[in-house]
């Protein structure tokens, strides 16, 4: 998944609390977040509102979104998203929680629905596989 598609997805399944994301969508999401957020931060010291009404408004307008894809990921992982209380246990539960983020998804179907990367197309007979959207090229 590149950036764009993680955005879209982001905000296509902005309340989507069920599914799985992968960490390239998790990840691009939160760099999303970081780039925007300090977009937003340079428009509200450029324009001098002392209320900060653009960090403001894309906060509200990220704040589910940025819950559901943490919820996701964690079902990635065959954890449920009641994990994400872990924000609250200081230094540790953070540190746990990036842990998981970083790990790779269960391969395959889970309890939380079908893995959300591709799965690899065998090559007729050639002893190959290749990813959705790759070629052949070898020969």
């Amino acid at each position: 998944m590149n950036f764009q598609q993680a955005i879209q997805s982001g905000f296509a399944n902005y309340v989507n609390f069920r599914s799985r994301a992968c960490r390239s969508a998790f990840w691009y999401w939160q760099l999303f977040l970081l780039v925007g957020g300090v977009v937003a931060e340079l428009f509200d010291y450029g324009t001098g509102f002392h209320s900060a009404p653009f960090s403001l408004l894309f906060w509200l307008a990220t704040v589910l979104p940025d819950l559901a894809i943490y919820v996701r990921r964690l079902h990635d992982t065959d954890r449920s998203g009641w994990w994400l209380l872990l924000f609250f246990v200081p230094l540790v539960g953070a540190i746990v929680l990036i842990v998981w983020f970083c790990t790779k998804g269960s391969q395959g179907y889970n309890r939380f629905g079908p893995d959300p990367l591709p799965a690899e197309v065998s090559l007729h007979g050639a002893g190959r596989s290749l990813h959705r959207g790759q070629t052949d090229t070898a020969d």
